[in-house]
């Protein structure tokens, strides 16, 4: 293998693979079972001790 082979590969299937991580972390936060957990962790700034 080349450089520029071994160069395209990565760049073609590491964009494929951030995309695809990027989808599954979108789908993980906007999850309708998560929401309480996120909503509580935004506020833990507010509570006061």
């Amino acid at each position: 293998m080349e450089y520029e082979s071994v160069r395209i590969f990565a760049a073609t299937w590491g964009l494929v693979a951030l995309v695809v991580m990027f989808a599954v972390a979108v789908a993980y936060a906007l999850w309708p079972r998560n929401r309480a957990k996120f909503r509580d962790a935004a506020r833990i700034p507010l509570k006061e001790d």
